[in-house]
């Protein structure tokens, strides 16, 4: 499979026509959650309509303003969202054996796990690629994320998941110049002070000058803040 062989030099419309004109319709999707991906959708759109693929994560914990998000992008953009559910018996062992917020005292990987991860591998274990709002700036974890890559965390040895990071060497200047060019929806808790959304407990908003992704997990290392969704930026791989 033949990379895109640019990086700095690629723009978000040439990765994303190139990952859709590579992978079919349904073996290819979006990520959806947050600014940057709406940002994705809207790209997507301008270049094939609607005939492309979205799924989300709901990890039953999201604000309800991010629920009214998504449901507001399908709509704009006569969309299907495909909406992705924990599994109800992992989500109630945790609770009974450790509660309701039990990540504020051993870290949010178990929690995420269960809500968010397990998930996404039942997703991608049906797809070949996904394409993601991962930017450089982001976080330390995020400092080298190229425009493509074999995703190696949930890859096996039979099934190559490729990853695509359109937005890679944008800032969030660049997401937010974008959204306002182009009228693109976003989640209104951006406007309360919310730079990155997660979930309702793990997420809080936070000064102008304070790093992008502070007010996730902001009891934890700034060098732990992956849910697992891009762990591959943990390893040396």
């Amino acid at each position: 499979m033949p990379s895109l062989a640019l990086e700095v030099e690629s723009t978000p419309d040439e990765v994303v026509a190139s990952a859709l004109k590579r992978f079919e319709q349904d073996r290819i999707a979006i990520s959806f959650s947050g600014a940057e991906d709406v940002v994705l959708i809207d790209i997507a759109a301008k270049l094939v309509g609607n005939a492309f693929s979205v799924f989300t994560l709901d990890t039953g914990r999201l604000h309800a303003e991010t629920y009214e998000f998504i449901d507001r992008v399908r709509e704009h953009y006569d969309i299907q969202i495909e909406v992705l559910s924990p599994d109800n018996w992992d989500v109630e062992e945790l609770v009974r054996e450790k509660g309701l917020f039990s990540f504020y005292k051993d870290g949010h990987t178990q929690c995420c796990g269960i809500r968010k991860i397990a998930s996404l591998e039942r997703k991608l274990g049906e797809l070949d690629a996904w394409i993601t709002g991962q930017r450089r700036d982001q976080s330390a974890t995020r400092t080298n994320v190229p425009h493509e890559q074999v995703d190696t965390a949930f890859s096996t040895r039979t099934h190559e998941i490729v990853k695509f990071n359109p937005l890679a060497s944008w800032i969030a200047d660049d997401v937010w110049s974008y959204i306002r060019k182009h009228k693109v929806p976003y989640n209104v808790l951006h406007d309360q002070g919310y730079k990155s959304i997660g979930c309702a407990p793990c997420t809080r908003p936070i000064k102008a000058d304070e790093p992008e992704r502070a007010g996730r997990w902001w009891w934890e290392h700034e060098d732990d803040k992956e849910c697992g969704l891009h762990a591959q930026n943990l390893s040396s791989d």
